[in-house]
């Protein structure tokens, strides 16, 4: 192994966090960053295209390709769990919904870490700092950032009879689901530039960030696990990473702070192959515990999602429309001559936030609605006009684990979600289904003649609709918490309030691990704030040392 190679800065995972960072902490051209991808370049013609998601999940180019272990919740069944190994990270084949979360999931990260500076006000420039919104900028948006946000490209008659019906149940109308309280039902916006997807390497890496000279990129390159030092005064250190390159195994250090990046699922796993984590795991599995943190790996969080599908009449839907050859050609050539139509679909196009019983203060659920069907994830579409209405709880009770299952960096770690498993979830798993029945069930939606057929209309006690949610549900891919940030007598607490690994100098974790809980909504762009905060944090601390 070569000797350390030393950079100011090292950041593990180019994904969604990384990238914004090595913009941020690479503008002084004094500074010398080091960010680091396992999986490839971003070059897959499948990433830029919107629908080319169902290409890249599942794809061993740009997928980790997780499964999760067998979950009682889920009656026994494993669930994909799709993670992007490409630059960009998973930004590079998510859904593309633009959604911050509610202000309420801010003011209660405060409180758990006893730092004010994560409410929802405080958050909130963090937000609009980066954001290149459509409408231009407000109190709520930015218009000058390299995040975009846009409206999506294309129209859904059948759609329009959910957003009319679910008014007709109660739930107001909304044109902008990122103002604080989500309530409401209407089109989602996304993170796309004029019918492309535009992915945090698009923003903060392209055109100008990458071509820094003070900026270095490595792809194929793995992390194999962060070395543990300890300073003249005993204090502990971790400021230098083992990682394997196409060249060969090679050791960087950082000469001011490390930071982690590689996710909810890679931040934790990387922790505990370099033994930190839980000791008797990791003892167990003959890694050496060089920094005891219990709560490591533990505490995963995520968004659940039931897909209620109702065959419809006198609509067209994607089922049939690209049902044969000449359909596809239409929409190939739609897409091609105006960079819209189907080609241009986020997985989901319309979104509504509601609550799932009357007892809830705020929006609790969260609808992603679809005018397509299939009988799951990469499986044909039906061949009968249909829509999805996938039901989400925001803010699951359960709590899941992410560990580590042997020593070896290419092994994939063991994810065990526990989901359904209290019963408060399992509750507003039934009452949510009963929600989207009602929806379906109003005036403006008679016109297409609904049927259920997933998962039937014989189910109908709380037994049977949890039962059922535990054979129909699937992930959103939403993973967060497994490096939680707390207040300092927090035993659980993996990080504090400015991200800072507890117990260990120069090192953070940065990414949707350290959220405290999961936000309510889709995760991508909150992880974006987190990063843009800690970008701030890392830069004021260089500052106080000169």
């Amino acid at each position: 192994m070569s000797e350390a190679t030393t950079f100011d800065y090292v950041v593990v995972g180019a994904g969604t966090a990384g990238c914004l960072l090595a913009n941020r902490l690479s503008a002084d051209p004094a500074m010398r960053v080091l960010l680091i991808e396992a999986g490839g370049m971003d070059n897959y013609h499948w990433i830029r295209i919107p629908v080319g998601y169902l290409y890249c999940i599942g794809n061993p180019r740009t997928d980790w390709l997780y499964q999760t272990e067998a979950d009682a919740g889920l009656n026994g069944r494993r669930l994909r769990y799709p993670r992007g190994r490409v630059l960009g990270g998973s930004s590079s084949i998510n859904g593309m919904i633009y959604m911050r979360g509610q202000a309420r999931d801010y003011d209660a990260w405060a409180a758990a870490c006893g730092d004010d500076t994560w409410r929802w006000d405080e958050c909130l420039p963090f937000f609009r700092q980066h954001e290149r919104h459509h409408a231009g900028g407000d109190a709520m948006h930015g218009a000058n950032g390299e995040w975009r946000v846009e409206r999506q490209r294309l129209h859904w008659d059948v759609l329009d009879g959910f957003v009319e019906a679910a008014q007709q149940a109660g739930i107001p109308a909304t044109s902008d689901f990122n103002r604080g309280n989500n309530e409401g039902v209407g089109y989602f916006e996304v993170n796309q530039h004029r019918g492309w997807r535009w992915s945090a390497a698009d923003a903060f890496l392209r055109p100008d960030c990458i071509k820094r000279p003070n900026l270095t990129l490595w792809t194929g390159a793995q992390v194999q696990r962060l070395l543990v030092e300890h300073d003249a005064d005993g204090a502990a250190r971790c400021a230098s990473a083992e990682v394997l390159t196409p060249g060969g195994l090679r050791t960087v250090r950082a000469a001011r702070e490390l930071v982690l990046s590689a996710g909810a699922i890679g931040s934790p796993q990387l922790l505990e192959l370099s033994g930190i984590g839980q000791g008797p795991l990791l003892q167990g599995l003959g890694i050496e515990t060089k920094h005891e943190l219990p709560g490591v790996g533990a505490n995963l969080q995520d968004h659940l999602q039931i897909r209620s599908v109702y065959a419809v009449e006198g609509a067209r839907t994607l089922n049939t429309r690209a049902a044969t050859l000449w359909g596809k050609a239409m929409i190939a050539l739609e897409y091609a001559a105006r960079r819209s139509g189907p080609m241009s679909m986020a997985p989901s196009q319309l979104g509504a936030f509601t609550r799932s019983s009357p007892e809830h203060v705020w929006p609790n659920i969260e609808y992603h609605v679809q005018p397509l069907s299939l009988d799951a994830f990469g499986e044909p579409l039906h061949r009968f006009d249909a829509i999805t209405a996938s039901v989400c709880n925001l803010n699951p009770t359960s709590r899941g684990t992410v560990h580590v299952r042997t020593p070896r960096a290419e092994d994939a770690p063991a994810i065990a979600p526990n989901y359904l498993s209290t019963d408060a979830d399992r509750k507003v798993a039934a009452d949510s289904l009963r929600v989207t029945r009602r929806i379906v069930d109003q005036p403006a939606m008679a016109r297409y003649a609904p049927r259920e057929v997933k998962p039937g209309v014989q189910f109908q006690s709380d037994e049977d609709l949890a039962r059922l949610a535990g054979d129909i549900a699937t992930t959103i891919f939403h993973p967060v918490g497994t490096c939680r940030m707390g207040r300092a007598d927090d035993a659980g607490a993996v990080v504090d309030a400015r991200l800072r690994v507890r117990g260990l100098r120069g090192l953070r974790v940065v990414d949707a691990s350290v959220m405290p809980t999961i936000t309510s909504g889709n995760t991508n762009s909150p992880t974006l704030m987190i990063a843009e905060r800690a970008a701030r944090w890392i830069i004021e601390t260089r500052s106080d040392r000169e």
